[in-house]
């Protein structure tokens, strides 16, 4: 007979560890991460050891103001508070399963009352039993109990440590997740900082054009009244020098809407954003270093955190592939068992103890375990692809701002020569206006070409330093 039982053991456990035989997950090559290019540009080599994505943002940024904007957004910005809650939510994560890996121990306590029916095994084996000589079981039968209860799954497949691995690779990749929000969040700071100084420019640039206009319409006026112009020209002044009055008030409206928008992003209410727009025109954009792009795997967030996903996505494909496996669980419990409290303190008598343990697997209708590794598959090469695409977007970045950067300063060089000559220009037009030697229509249209060319200067001073700003977020820069 226990031949015969030692068969049936083994033939059972052949069945459990057949029935839970585990598909094969998709094997996964990360190609782009292999094919990343030497450098970011065929015509210039980079040395690596200079790279500007490495340096503090405190040394990159030296405007004294927009250091203050820069500190109060770390601060106050609602974003990042939020991204720093992620934070502890994946760390709590960690937390709930190392603690799979230990047992579970409650204590509980508990009284109840049963009465078995007097015609049934367990009534009649009560009615003919004495507790003590002479001394019936009461009837109802009274039960109060109390003790501690373990359980504890034996991690013989690793599948829970596998689990904690995975819930690291997770709170890790928030870590990194916090670190792109502060990237960006300095990125946008920065950019609307220069915005709002550009504004300002514009603002002085409009006023110094509202009083040449009002000088024009009264030599317009006066060369009237001496017959030397007509009425024409005097209204067409009129005009311009109303159109120029409604930009001003568009500009004194974009720059609240700047400043309500800076600090939005410091996470405070309307009010005024100190800083000196003297000096805008004349500052000059840092020099950026590009390094090589294999330093960009390192030094950027949002990469460091794709790459995290993707190794926590590897482990939940190794837990859900785990899940077809049997697994083991242990539970015990020792306490203090008697029909009437007063019995609890008799010993050895009312201790009561139990030790089990059970190997179970999944034998029929695996369905919902199959699709749960299906998903996590899936989820495995989708993070891959995610990971990838992360990888050749920052490669890209770079790529296009540094030639945005080269493009810019061109720009910046030609708008300056063209604002110096159209400068100019007004001068010799105003002075033959004023000897009849040229028509209103001539300096107007001096005027004109002059208020835009100032107007693109400025804007293309403040995309000389919003451009530097971007590379150097694109590098990686501005989370140190």
């Amino acid at each position: 007979m226990k031949i015969y039982n030692k068969y049936i053991a083994v033939i059972a456990l052949s069945i459990i560890l057949t029935g839970c035989r585990a598909p094969m997950a998709t094997v996964i090559k990360d190609e782009v991460k292999e094919n990343l290019p030497q450098n970011f540009s065929q015509e210039e080599q980079q040395d690596a050891n200079a790279n500007s994505g490495t340096t503090p943002w405190r040394q990159f940024f030296t405007d004294p103001n927009l250091v203050s904007l820069i500190e109060t957004s770390l601060k106050n910005n609602q974003e990042l508070l939020i991204t720093l809650q992620e934070i502890e939510i994946a760390k709590s994560g960690v937390l709930a399963k190392k603690g799979k890996l230990t047992p579970t121990v409650s204590a509980g306590i508990g009284a109840g009352v049963k009465k078995a029916g007097r015609y049934t095994s367990e009534g009649a084996g009560d009615a003919t039993t004495e507790i003590e000589p002479g001394r019936e079981m009461p009837d109802p039968l009274g039960n109060f109990e109390g003790g501690l209860m373990a359980n504890w799954e034996i991690d013989i497949w690793k599948k829970l440590r596998t689990e904690k691995e995975a819930a690291v690779a997770h709170y890790l990749s928030t870590v990194e997740g916090k670190n792109f929000v502060l990237s960006n969040l300095i990125e946008e700071v920065a950019d609307n900082y220069y915005e709002l100084l550009a504004l300002d420019n514009q603002l002085d640039i409009i006023q110094q054009y509202i009083k040449l206009q009002e000088r024009a319409l009264e030599i317009s006026k006066i060369q009237k009244e001496a017959a030397a112009a007509t009425e024409l020209a005097v209204k067409k002044f009129e005009a311009e020098l109303a159109k120029s009055k409604a930009a001003e008030y568009t500009i004194r409206q974009d720059i609240t809407e700047k400043e309500n928008q800076i600090n939005a992003l410091l996470g405070r209410y309307p009010q005024s954003i100190v800083r000196t727009k003297e000096s805008f025109m004349s500052t000059m954009p840092q020099t950026v270093y590009t390094g090589i792009p294999s330093q960009l795997l390192a030094n950027r967030p949002d990469i460091k955190q794709a790459e995290l996903e993707l190794k926590a996505a590897k482990l939940d494909v190794q837990v859900a592939r785990k899940e077809f496996y049997p697994s083991l669980e242990i539970s015990a419990t020792l306490g203090l068992e008697a029909f009437k409290p007063s019995y609890l303190v008799k010993l050895p008598e009312s201790i009561a103890s139990s030790l089990a343990g059970e190997l179970a697997g999944p034998l029929i209708n695996k369905s919902a375990i199959k699709a749960n590794f299906q998903t996590a598959d899936a989820r495995q090469i989708q993070s891959l692809y995610e990971y990838d695409k992360t990888i050749l977007r920052a490669y890209l970045d770079v790529a296009n701002l540094m030639s945005k950067v080269k493009n810019i300063d061109q720009y910046y060089q030609m708008k300056s020569q063209e604002t110096k000559a159209l400068d100019q220009s007004i001068d010799i037009a105003n002075q033959l206006f004023r000897n009849s030697r040229a028509d209103y229509l001539e300096v107007l249209l001096n005027q004109r070409d002059a208020l835009d060319a100032k107007m693109e200067l400025i804007e293309a001073k403040q995309k000389q330093l919003s451009t530097v700003v971007d590379i150097y977020k694109s590098l990686g820069g501005g989370w140190k």
